[in-house]
């Protein structure tokens, strides 16, 4: 059984204790990170998100410009459905580390911090550490944008960790967050002086059921190359905690729409446009950074498969590689199941863990040649 003293699984188990979810403040973790970064540069960005909450991203570099990056985040999704304390790391008899966080990633980041520090002086050594992943990628994109040591370095790739069973995962989709909402007049439903807004989003919503039955019939708007090849495009409905006996002054429709590097976002992006002006709803959009897709040929891709041995592959899901593409190519690769992810029974075998502070030790050697 892997030794709970082990480096990697003590600062797991620290991070995950601090509570990171995207809608409270992260710089509480961050600067537990930070404590581990002696003889690093950091530089931190912080911001406020659109809720004011405080966050922080940091960017950590030691030795030599140029090299390869690795990168995680700090925030963790809400503790759903959890029945024991999510905020309590657990190693079983089976070594698996339980916690919120625990694959995603807090699991990931701790591997990072313990490999960084483990390399030799002489080599190029960079964190991207962000936050807001789970929700706007806004921690990313703080640092592909504003970030003046970033932009310095010279990366020649990124290695962004997620749960990828340690397999080198060559490219994923982005999303566009669309926000329908259509208004009314609030009263008590038996009164007859309300006005539902229900009532005024439901043509929006009769078109949205025609943009998913296209996606999923329309082979130019599917891509065989992930699997699977048809297009998240998830829909959430909120009346923002009205009653039953209350009309509605308020209905929002929540769109999630995924997309992979060879399809136009903008077929899906212009029949909501429509559908929304034509039924006189307000509409909203959050765009992430473009898909980062890298050939099966390319060297980052190829490096990954050799200190792996497995074969490369694509995601239908999305990380922080849309905004960090933007200084240089990304992989994405690290410990874990993404099984468990987002869910209440979140874990990571934790031999799993000690053997990517390896992986991750042998990825920022190979990125000094």
């Amino acid at each position: 059984m892997t030794d709970p003293r082990h480096p990697v699984l003590r600062l797991a188990a620290e991070l995950i204790a601090i509570d990171s979810r995207s809608f409270v403040s992260n710089v509480p973790v961050a600067e537990r990170i930070e404590a581990e970064l002696f003889g690093f540069e950091v530089e931190r960005i912080d911001y406020a998100d659109a809720a004011g909450v405080a966050k922080r991203a940091l960017v950590a570099h030691r030795g030599p410009r140029g090299g390869h990056a690795l990168s995680g985040h700090m925030d963790t999704v809400p503790a759903t459905g959890w029945e024991s304390d999510p905020w309590s790391p657990r190693l079983d008899a089976e070594g698996l580390l339980h916690g919120l966080g625990s694959v995603d990633m807090k699991g990931q980041v701790a591997a990072m911090i313990v490999a960084a520090r483990a390399a030799p002086a002489h080599l190029p050594v960079t964190l991207l550490i962000t936050a807001d992943e789970e929700t706007t990628k806004e921690g990313a994109r703080r640092i592909s944008t504003e970030s003046a040591l970033a932009a310095s370095l010279g990366l020649r790739g990124i290695v962004v960790a997620e749960p990828t069973s340690l397999a080198p995962v060559r490219g994923h989709r982005s999303h566009v967050g669309f926000t329908a909402t259509a208004r009314g007049v609030q009263a008590h439903s038996s009164t007859g002086r309300g006005v539902n807004a229900n009532w005024a989003l439901l043509p929006f919503l009769n078109a949205m059921a025609a943009v998913q039955a296209r996606l999923r019939e329309d082979p130019a708007l599917q891509d065989p190359g992930y699997d699977p090849p048809v297009s998240d495009f998830n829909l959430i409905l909120d009346n923002h905690g009205t009653a039953l006996n209350v009309t509605p002054a308020r209905a929002t429709a929540h769109i999630k729409y995924r997309y992979s590097a060879r399809i136009d976002p903008m077929v899906v992006a212009n029949a909501v446009r429509e559908a929304a002006r034509a039924a006189g709803v307000e509409l909203q959009e959050q765009w992430e950074g473009p898909p980062p897709e890298l050939a099966a040929e390319h060297p980052l891709v190829e490096l990954g498969v050799r200190l792996t041995g497995l074969a490369p592959r694509t995601a239908p899901y999305g990380t922080d590689a849309c905004e960090l593409n933007r200084l240089a190519p990304c992989l994405i690769l690290g410990p874990g199941d993404v099984a468990t992810a987002h869910t209440p029974r979140e874990c990571v075998r934790a031999a799993e863990l000690v053997d990517s502070v390896a992986l991750f030790g042998r990825l920022l050697e190979a990125g000094a040649g």
